[in-house]
Formats: C-alpha cells, structure tokens, sequence
C-alpha cells in the first residue's frame, strides 16, 4: 500500500499537477507492482518560502520547477524496483511534463503492514 506526497511551488496548473500525480501513479502500480487502485496521493503547493531546498546540492541545478515525491510503501522494496521506480517517474514527468531531471527529488520509505490503518481504527 503506497501513499505519495508531491511538494511543488505554487502556480501550476491543475492539470500538470493531475498529470504529476498519474505519472507517480503509474509507477507505483507499474514498477512497484502495487495494486491497481490502490491510489492514495496528497499534492501540496507551497508559497516559495515554504518550500525549502538547495539549489545546487549534489552539482544539481534546481530550479523553481524543483518537485519532491516521497512514497511510504510495504511494496517494491528491493534496490533494482527501487532504483526503476526513480528512473520511471523522472523519464515520465521529463517526456510528458518537459520537468528538468535536477528538478526532480524522489524518497522512499518502507514500512511493515502492521503500519497502516486503511480506516475504522483498524489495523491491517
């Protein structure tokens, strides 16, 4: 079960945050092979203020199209899915969204079933 959350600054349209979405999206359930439905995303837009990053950490080049994505997941945790996982979204959202590869920040986080609670006060 993954959950996603995409950072980015404000000003972007509702369909390129959609379509940022889809692509994360498209990952979780294409690469690390989660359930289709299983869609659980939150975009945040940030006032630039708040939303803090080095430009130039790691000889990278950001720029404010900067996006942060941070999947938490129980699924696709091996380091071959983990690092397909990263050059699918940053392929995807560069060929579909014209996104800048030093643009693009991806963190993973695994943790146990016994993590999530999908509702009711209920564990799964």
């Amino acid at each position: 079960m993954p959950f996603a959350r995409i950072d980015l600054l404000k000003g972007k349209s509702s369909d390129y945050r959609a379509k940022v979405a889809d692509i994360v999206y498209e990952g979780i359930v294409g690469v690390l092979k989660a359930p289709d439905g299983d869609r659980f995303i939150v975009v945040n837009e940030h006032a630039p203020e708040n939303l803090i990053y080095d430009r130039h950490f790691l000889d990278m080049d950001r720029s404010p199209d900067f996006i942060l994505i941070q999947v938490t997941s129980t699924v696709g945790n091996t380091k071959e899915l983990k690092f397909a996982f990263y050059r699918q979204i940053a392929d995807e959202l560069t060929s579909k969204l014209g996104v800048r590869p030093d643009d693009i920040m991806i963190n993973m986080v695994f943790v146990n079933k016994e993590d999530w609670s999908f509702g009711k006060g209920q564990p799964w």
